[in-house]
């Protein structure tokens, strides 16, 4: 059974944006996505860009402004390369390469990208006047590595990614075959996806806060749930639905008038026959 979920905003979110960007169609035998200026894009594989969705559901939950997802990007890109190791230097592991021996918490915490990116938060918020420092020093009080300057060399990656991630609409693709590729990983069978947007709705939101809310209800495979969660965005709420396809099996995600579907060719999102202006929906 296909999952289907269906996400009404409320009032906000951001601004319809008018020109579709046309990425260049070619076929393509492995999975992978890219966001930012479709004339020079930025590549990435699905954990990648699972895990930068993540990082920016937990700033956006957190109403934090701009930098402070430059900053935690180019720090998950110095530290491992936007990735989720279990594995480090000593006992380093996931995206930021926290030690639990530190006091960031347990391993398997730190392996939670969305954990991970809570902890970074909590800290870099600590940090005196951390939007106004270069985003090396902000990185760098942060996590006190061994040379703090080696940050500075992803901040254009990483406000490219801000910027696609939060503020661009369908600024970020993804491809890959679902009938052989998600069928050759189970995934039907392996992941249950009513329980990945329970988590979500931790991720992008507080459920009872004051203000705009989307309300969602999800079923796959007889399983089903609704909860409601702050409206800081939909496209990234979208582009967390298409970074997660390759794991969960969705084939289409539609917002905003933009549709995406998958399929063995790089190209971006399209304009919606349908609209879909107002909702979320991924199948």
């Amino acid at each position: 059974m296909l999952a289907v979920i269906v996400v009404l905003l409320g009032v906000g979110g951001y601004a319809a944006y008018t020109a579709v960007q046309h990425f260049v169609t070619r076929a393509l035998i492995v999975p992978g996505c890219q966001a930012g200026n479709p004339a020079n894009p930025i590549p990435l594989d699905f954990a990648q860009t699972a895990d930068a969705a993540s990082i920016a559901g937990v700033a956006l939950r957190e109403h934090l402004p701009r930098e402070a997802l430059t900053i935690a990007y180019a720090t998950a890109l110095q530290e491992a390369k936007l990735e989720n190791p279990d594995y480090g230097d000593l006992d380093s592991v996931g995206i930021f390469q926290q030690r639990p021996s530190e006091g960031w918490g347990r391993a398997a915490q730190l392996e939670d990208p969305a954990y991970a990116a809570g902890a970074f938060f909590a800290a870099l918020v600590k940090v005196p006047r951390y939007t106004k420092l270069p985003v090396y020093e902000a990185a760098q009080d942060v996590q006190r590595s061994a040379d703090g300057y080696a940050y500075e060399q992803w901040v254009p990656t990483a406000q490219a990614l801000t910027a696609a991630f939060t503020a661009t609409p369908h600024a970020v693709t993804c491809w890959y075959d679902p009938t052989s590729q998600a069928a050759s990983e189970n995934v039907s069978a392996r992941l249950d996806l009513a329980a990945a947007m329970s988590g979500l709705a931790g991720t992008f939101g507080r459920p009872g806060e004051k203000g705009p809310v989307l309300r969602a209800s999800t079923t796959r495979s007889g399983n089903s749930g609704t909860f409601a969660v702050t409206a800081a965005g939909g496209w990234a709420v979208a582009n967390w639905l298409m970074a997660n396809a390759l794991s969960y099996g969705i084939t289409e995600v539609r917002y905003g008038g933009y549709q995406w579907t998958a399929g063995l060719t790089e190209t971006a999102w399209q304009t919606d026959p349908g609209g879909g202006a107002r909702s979320i929906v991924a199948s």
